[in-house]
């Protein structure tokens, strides 16, 4: 009776293979839901973190470029119509004046020299040395008629201004609206630190892109 009764023992035991009773415990672990949720949670922790390193590498560019390279910019106002006009976006290239010297033609950003924290957007029309004069709205640096075909009949002044030798380290800046802007007519020459970057592209609307 006593073999008997340990018969059974033996049978279920010898039924089961080596290592049978350590593996419904390792699918257990593998397949039970707060085991699936953790690993789910460690994936997209990881994930978030790479988004983190993205997005921060990015805007750590993005800070470089629009303060050593190249800063976008909105058209306010009707003082450089028809070249640019209201509510135009702009990229100015801020590094174009650290390897070169404004040239005349140039469309620039600048700070107003009577109030720095606003900023104008302007055209060269005179560098350090030139000698400007208006004459009926006609301009003359150094004695030359300035080619100015882009200014149309109607956006054309009829004031007078100088003669007048830019200093040196300064522009003389112009608005293509003649008779519809604040300028170097009105307050003087612009010192070169104040020359924020060369206008290099307008951007927005769309159909109207350019590059300058």
């Amino acid at each position: 009776m006593e073999a008997a009764a340990a018969f059974p023992e033996a049978e279920e035991a010898a039924v089961l293979p080596v290592g049978a009773e350590a593996a419904p415990d390792m699918r257990l672990i593998i397949d039970s839901p707060s085991a699936a949720l953790m690993h789910r949670l460690a994936i997209w922790r990881d994930e978030a973190v790479a988004w983190f390193k993205t997005l921060a590498s990015a805007a750590v560019y993005a800070t470089l470029i629009v303060t050593f390279g190249f800063q976008v910019a909105r058209v306010e106002g009707q003082s450089m119509a028809p070249t640019l006009s209201d509510q135009d976006r702009l990229i100015v290239n801020k590094l174009a004046y650290r390897l070169a010297e404004p040239r005349r033609g140039d469309i620039v950003m600048l700070y107003y020299p009577l109030n720095p924290d606003k900023s104008f957007v302007k055209r060269v029309i005179a560098e350090e040395g030139d000698q400007v004069r208006i004459v009926e709205g006609r301009v003359f640096v150094n004695d030359v008629p300035m080619q100015d075909d882009f200014v149309p009949p109607e956006y054309r002044s009829h004031d007078d201004f100088g003669p007048s030798v830019v200093p040196e380290g300064y522009y003389f800046v112009m608005g293509d609206h003649r008779n519809n802007s604040s300028d170097s007519r009105h307050w003087g020459f612009v010192p070169k630190k104040y020359i924020i970057g060369k206008v290099q592209l307008r951007w927005w609307p769309i159909p109207t892109a350019h590059i300058f």
